[in-house]
């Protein structure tokens, strides 16, 4: 047990089904909110992370499942 709560746990990933265009257009959204974020405050950058590792996450899961992996 940790005295923190992971940002991801390997055990839980993304379900889905997933359109890639879909999660793209997704992505580039999360990009252009994040990108104004204050780098220097704390809360900013937990937000932008949290987003942002999800998002990733996401996409990554789509483009599996675009090219067929994991069948």
């Amino acid at each position: 047990m940790t005295a923190y709560d992971p940002l991801h746990e390997p055990g839980k990933t993304p379900v889905g089904p997933f359109d890639l265009d879909v999660e793209i257009a997704a992505t580039r959204q999360i990009l252009d909110e994040t990108a104004g974020l204050n780098i220097h405050d704390d809360n900013d950058m937990r937000s932008a992370a949290f987003s942002l590792n999800v998002r990733v996450r996401t996409l990554l899961a789509a483009i599996v499942a675009e090219r067929g992996e994991g069948r």
